[in-house]
């Protein structure tokens, strides 16, 4: 899978220069839930069939951070390296990350289309039901069908629904915020996953006999509800099953500036320190809490490990 960073305009670009005909799955795509694996996959499936190269179009960074609307967009499900991932597996050829910022905010729809899509010799564009592009979000579906004609099909996918509702990242966004883990596995077709390097902590782990790595997360990436976790970790390719604590560890502080990842890994022995860890959440086990006493505190450790173990088992099983 090819990887190409744009800038508008496109016109004159080595990119556009080495075009092929293809289809275009256009979309910001955060979380790549199922819904954006529908429209993705739908593309890739039209391009086989016509014989066109498949491809993919995201923007970086958000639309509504480079806009200022933070409020709406402080995190996101996928930061752009995990994202490219799962576009390869969805059998992408061409990932086109188009830069996103002031002066691309004012291109209005027609130009995008006569700038960006026709230099890239798109030949048909899939969208989402809901997607829309230029200048204030002026274009929609029925836009770009209109603005395509005679030369860019355009194919408008409807919303995926489960149970009622549909489809979205803001559902994945309120399941992770609520400590419901499964519904966001559910909605995204894999668990929840964050990423990090493994920092230096105040190691009171070791001294209690639960020895934990302090992950630090990657910048802008969604932290889920506070609280204990059951989680499925990878490091150097090896799979561990653990516990994670996010929080701000009331036993030992009165405040903390932000929220701490502490995972513990069964069955791992060595060194983590400046490895790359990445951790799924499975389960929610318990909310956060202080503790009286350090023995309290070890009681409930080995409670979690015990009842992450059983969760982790059975979700291992299905």
């Amino acid at each position: 899978m090819e990887i190409i960073s744009l800038q508008y305009p496109i016109a004159g670009s080595e990119a556009a220069l080495r075009a092929r005909p293809k289809t275009l799955a256009i979309g910001h795509f955060d979380g790549v839930h199922l819904g954006h694996q529908n429209v993705i996959s739908r593309a890739m499936a039209s391009a086989r069939a016509a014989g066109l190269q498949g491809a993919v179009m995201t923007f970086h960074p958000h639309p509504k951070e480079v806009l200022g609307r933070s409020g709406q967009y402080l995190t996101a499900l996928t930061p752009l390296e995990v994202k490219v991932e799962r576009f390869r597996k969805l059998g992408v050829d061409v990932v086109y990350v188009v830069k996103f910022d002031l002066d691309f905010a004012k291109v209005s729809p027609a130009e995008f289309v006569d700038g960006v899509l026709r230099p890239l010799q798109v030949k048909r564009a899939i969208v989402g039901f809901d997607f829309t592009f230029g200048a204030k979000g002026a274009g929609n579906p029925d836009t770009l069908w209109s603005l395509g004609e005679p030369d860019i099909g355009v194919e408008i996918v409807d919303p995926l629904m489960q149970n009622g509702e549909k489809v979205s990242s803001t559902l994945v966004r309120e399941a992770l915020s609520s400590g419901r883990p499964e519904d966001a596995a559910n909605l995204l077709g894999e668990p929840y996953e964050v990423r990090g390097v493994v920092v230096q902590g105040e190691g009171r782990g070791s001294k209690i006999g639960f020895p934990t790595a302090n992950i630090q997360q990657e910048p802008g990436a969604l932290i889920p509800r506070q609280g204990v976790y059951a989680i499925m970790a990878e490091v150097e390719g090896s799979r561990y099953p653990g516990v994670m604590n996010i929080g701000v560890k009331p036993t030992f502080h009165e405040t903390l500036p932000e929220p701490v990842l502490e995972a513990h890994l069964f069955d791992f022995s060595g060194d983590l320190y400046g490895k790359n860890v990445s951790v799924q959440f499975i389960t929610f086990l318990r909310t956060e809490k202080k503790f009286g006493s350090i023995d309290e505190l070890i009681a409930q450790i080995k409670s979690d490990a015990d009842q992450a173990r059983s969760e982790l088992t059975a979700y291992n099983q299905k």
